[in-house]
């Protein structure tokens, strides 16, 4: 599995940036980031805390872990 740039805590600290009111251009060019990345975080982790966060992603990891256990293979 491929390993982020950004941790939770960074994607997080990120989000509630620009929840305050800084320009998503600025924050782009201040972290490195394409705009791109930004709206995906936004649109996959809005409205969450880094709980519900780690939460989800360990979910989503079992999910993946249970499909390939019980997957047909040929």
């Amino acid at each position: 599995m491929k390993k982020t740039r950004y941790s939770d805590a960074q994607i997080m600290g990120i989000l509630k940036q620009a929840e305050s009111g800084v320009p998503v251009s600025e924050l782009c060019r201040e972290h490195g980031m394409s705009s791109a990345s930004f709206y995906k975080w936004r649109s996959k982790f809005g409205g969450m805390d880094a709980s519900m966060m780690s939460e989800m992603k360990s979910l989503t990891e079992e999910n993946r872990r249970l499909k390939r256990m019980y997957a047909p293979s040929h």
